[in-house]
């Protein structure tokens, strides 16, 4: 499941890119090595306050009809929280978006790691 939710944000990170750009990916230990941070961000086209807001919902997509289904982002942040995580993402139009996966490094006791299990 951690695989889809990077899949999905690099993804989306690629797509947004127009041209050439860059992607990168940081990781720190935090709150006393108990959680790792994982930030990914992107020189592409930046996500609007009104899309911000929108773009953990089901089935939202800014992309063309039959490019994109809008489920990756709403599946992710399912995914984040069922391991007891956050997703966060800071964006301005123009000049990218950064988004932060926050997990525990000891996920709860109730993570199932079977692939079809998105509840």
């Amino acid at each position: 499941h951690i695989n889809q939710v990077f899949m999905n944000i690099l993804t989306n990170a690629a797509q947004a890119i127009e041209g050439e750009g860059w992607i990168k990916i940081s990781i720190d230990a935090i709150d006393d090595k108990q959680k790792v941070r994982i930030r990914v961000a992107d020189s592409g086209m930046g996500i609007s306050a009104e899309n911000r807001a929108k773009i953990t919902d089901p089935f939202f997509t800014t992309k063309e009809v039959g490019e994109g289904s809008g489920l990756g982002l709403w599946i992710t942040l399912s995914i984040v929280r069922k391991h007891g995580g956050t997703m966060d993402v800071e964006s301005e139009p123009g000049k990218g978006a950064t988004f932060t996966v926050t997990l525990p490094v000891t996920p709860p006791q109730n993570v199932e790691q079977g692939p079809d299990d998105f509840g």
